[in-house]
């Protein structure tokens, strides 16, 4: 099953690089390397900025 969820997410990578034209390996650096990191760290600032505003109340 494991092995099945792999393969299937390789193929949506390999589509989006195709639909893209960067290719499999280039989608997989901006959505990993990239998206998800600057993600974590907007949500993180996110969380900050909120905790503050309401520590203050």
């Amino acid at each position: 099953m494991i092995d099945q969820f792999f393969w299937w997410c390789v193929g949506v990578l390999q589509y989006i690089g195709a639909i893209t034209g960067m290719g499999y390996n280039m989608a997989n650096i901006v959505i990993f390397v990239i998206l998800q990191p600057g993600l974590i760290l907007l949500f993180f600032i996110l969380w900050r900025m909120e905790k503050r505003k309401n520590k203050s109340k």
